[in-house]
């Protein structure tokens, strides 16, 4: 318990000094050459934040084109998905093959128990 008290009062002490960064009111921002160095700090930040994303960007345009250059374009997913397609229908098709292999063995299995010997060979 006094951990987290002395945590909260840690942040509500820090809280005032991350709060003045964006206060138009703040002594160290009077001056001409304060605001300016300020500017000049935010513009170049943001110009190192804009060449990352660029970059960024760039090498991930670079693994698309990497991509579809395997052929995985419109035309191959189409193929995919004609395949699968087919592969359900097989199952579906197998499936049914089994149900009624099933219901014959159990015909068997029922004929051979009420006394038809013949069947029981299934």
């Amino acid at each position: 318990m006094r951990e987290m008290l002395f945590l909260c009062a840690l942040a509500a002490a820090l809280l005032p000094a991350t709060a003045k960064a964006d206060d138009p009111h703040d002594p160290s921002m009077r001056t001409a050459a304060a605001r300016a160095r300020d500017h000049a700090i935010i513009r170049r930040l943001n110009q190192r934040e804009l060449a990352y994303v660029r970059q960024r960007d760039a090498r991930y345009a670079e693994g698309w084109r990497a991509y579809r250059s395997r052929g995985a374009d419109a035309g191959d997913y189409a193929r995919r998905r004609a395949d699968y397609e087919r592969a359900l229908q097989r199952h579906a098709d197998d499936q049914g093959d089994y149900q009624r292999q099933l219901a014959a063995w159990r015909r068997a299995v029922a004929a051979c128990r009420a006394g038809d010997y013949s069947a029981c060979d299934h």
